[in-house]
């Protein structure tokens, strides 16, 4: 299996945006079309692209899913959505309209019953994103740190039979400085499962860091300011890792 990139759409306002750390008042706007950006990303290669709604994460429910399921219906790349995502309503709305995987974050850990529910009746298409602060898993839009470890939680859902986590360290989030590789590699071995990394890519090194930890299960990444400020390219990125052992 290759090791995957996949270029980061945060939404807000119907705008392409990043926000430094997951704070909502230190946000930077990159593109006034999230379905362009998403285009731009599959014509360059790209076979999956992350997108966020960071207004449905913070609000609870979906605000810019129209944006995602055209692009999920138009381009020939798969897409994969976090943010708001409460409901089976909402895992079935963008399931049922071309969406090839749905992250559910905060109602893993206010409702884990209910998310190891959907874990069972929708094999292969939810991941369960662990956005961590301190080793403890954040929510609502990174707004509020629980008190359960992500190492734990992730163990949790694993043996209910989630295959794919979304790690993210929040220090590093928007930050360039590098990925937190200690943590991601922990998760993998933990779990056992796939888990993609999320956070703090600055330059191509940093993905081949982590292509190196494949191995341990550590099946991609995602990749967002580094991106939006030219540090790479998506070209770049998918050369420098189709290339490297």
């Amino acid at each position: 299996m290759s090791f995957i990139i996949y270029p980061a759409i945060d939404m807000r306002g119907g705008k392409c945006v990043r926000l430094l750390q997951g704070d909502y008042g230190k946000e930077t706007v990159y593109g006034d079309s999230p379905f362009d950006m998403a285009k731009s990303f599959a014509e360059s290669g790209s076979e999956w692209i992350h997108m966020v709604d960071l207004d449905g994460a913070r609000d609870g429910k979906r605000v810019n899913d129209t944006y995602v399921i055209k692009a999920a219906n138009e381009l020939k790349a798969k897409v994969q959505i976090g943010g708001g995502i409460r409901t089976e309503a909402d895992i079935a709305h963008y399931l049922d309209n071309g969406v090839s995987r749905v992250i559910i974050g905060s109602i893993a850990v206010s409702n884990p019953e209910f998310a190891e529910e959907m874990v069972r009746k929708y094999p292969g298409k939810i991941a369960i994103g662990l956005d961590a602060k301190d080793g403890y898993v954040a929510t609502h839009g990174w707004l509020s740190t629980s008190e359960v470890k992500a190492v734990d939680l992730g163990k949790r859902f694993a043996e209910a039979g989630a295959d794919t986590f979304i790690f993210t360290d929040i220090a590093t989030d928007g930050m360039l400085s590098g990925p937190n590789v200690q943590a991601i590699q922990l998760l993998a071995e933990e779990t056992g499962k796939s888990v993609i990394a999320s956070g703090g890519v600055s330059q191509l090194g940093d993905l081949l860091a982590l292509k190196v930890l494949q191995s341990v299960g550590v099946s991609g990444a995602i990749v967002g300011k580094a991106l939006y400020e030219g540090r790479f390219s998506v070209k770049e990125a998918l050369k420098a890792v189709a290339e490297s052992c």
